[in-house]
């Protein structure tokens, strides 16, 4: 893609186009959902190629791992907890489900709502996994450091509380329009 020219006739570079149109912006590169975007890219990158091997997308496995961690739980809660979609997350259920790495029935308490648990074959499937993905957060350590890791993970979760305080700017104005 091609830079566009300034007034002046000269190439701006993408991260001075901001500046040099007059947008009271930080550079786009250094935008902080970039910088996050760009980080989960060059990690997701290098797990890619063992969940293809085994057939799961990124959304499976993380629906397979969150799975691991519990018992059984409720379909509403896996789309929170997975960061997925309502809509996506049933077609990946189905999916799943049609492979049987996992089971789904209805809540007891309530019958609308559906509940959701790992199957054994979606436990054996995990175990698969598990050694090529260790090697790999192994790999990433090793280059990244065990204790810059241990504190960017530690500065990530403290700056998802402290937004998670924060006011969503319209937030508020969509909840009173329901």
């Amino acid at each position: 893609m091609a830079a566009k020219k300034s007034p002046d006739g000269s190439h701006g570079g993408a991260g001075k186009a901001g500046e040099m149109r007059g947008v009271p912006m930080r550079e786009f590169s250094r935008s902080l959902p970039m910088s996050l975007l760009r980080a989960r890219e060059a990690v997701m990158r290098q797990f890619r190629p063992s969940l293809r091997n085994h057939g799961l997308t990124e959304q499976q496995w993380r629906i397979l791992r969150a799975l691991t961690a519990v018992d059984t739980i409720e379909v509403t809660e896996l789309a929170r907890v997975a960061f997925l979609l309502g809509p996506s997350l049933s077609r990946i259920l189905r999916d799943l489900e049609a492979r049987d790495l996992i089971e789904r029935r209805t809540a007891e308490a309530d019958l609308r709502r559906g509940v959701v648990s790992i199957s054994p074959k979606g436990l054996k499937l995990i175990e698969a996994v598990a050694p090529t993905s260790e090697a790999i957060y192994a790999e990433i350590t090793n280059r990244y450091g065990a204790r810059k890791l241990a504190e960017l993970q530690d500065m990530l979760a403290e700056l998802e509380r402290g937004l998670a305080e924060m006011e969503v700017a319209g937030e508020a104005e969509a909840d009173t329009d329901e």
